[in-house]
């Protein structure tokens, strides 16, 4: 029988595996380079301001990705939780993506403007202080650390090259927001969140 020289053979058995799931992945993947919907950007989507740009990377370098995913599934029970499911269209600039499956907090993909900044200041604080059952770790430092700016300006040139629509202007005055040295990693991190999911309506 063929198969059983196939079965045989773990070396012959691992190089089918290989090309069985790589034939699979390019069927599923490919598409969706040519599906419309998938690479044009929503309505009102631009690229990061220089103070959110610097609040996503506070964001990432603290983990706060690993506990919160950002893409909300279309089932009832989420989108009736935290809004409109996640389209495809909100994430065009997104280098990398923050979507995840795993939530040991909520979703934060529409979490912009459903709370105040004195809000998120006091949970990033001390998360007990408005969720008393919050297992969410502080982050005072973030309320001391100053941010430089000194790197912004890269970041939007290298993010300008995997298509990221930055201005010759906008790369040019990345720095300005934090001229005066006065804007610390809580502010940034605080404007990232608040602008979160805001494009598209949320349903509450």
């Amino acid at each position: 029988m063929k198969h059983d020289i196939v079965e045989k053979n773990v070396g012959l058995m691992i190089v089918l595996v290989l090309v069985a799931m790589s034939f699979g992945g390019l069927a599923q993947i490919l598409p969706l380079f040519f599906i419309k919907s998938t690479t044009t950007p929503i309505e009102g989507l631009k690229p990061l301001p220089a103070l959110v740009l610097e609040g996503r990377d506070i964001y990432i370098r603290e983990g706060c990705h690993v506990c919160h995913t950002q893409m909300v599934r279309p089932f009832r029970s989420e989108t009736e939780r935290y809004g409109h499911y996640t389209v495809a269209g909100e994430q065009v600039y997104e280098h990398p993506f923050l979507w995840g499956s795993k939530r040991t907090g909520p979703d934060l993909a529409r979490v912009g403007e459903r709370y105040s900044d004195e809000w998120h200041r006091a949970h990033l604080y001390n998360p007990r202080d408005v969720v008393p059952v919050s297992n969410m770790p502080a982050f005072p430092w973030l309320f001391h650390n100053i941010v430089s700016g000194e790197d912004t300006a890269a970041k939007m040139t290298a993010l300008r090259k995997v298509g990221v629509p930055y201005t010759d202007s906008d790369i040019a005055k990345a720095a300005e927001p934090f001229a005066e040295g006065k804007v610390k990693e809580v502010d940034a991190l605080v404007a990232y969140l608040q602008q979160l999911g805001t494009l598209i309506k949320q349903k509450r």
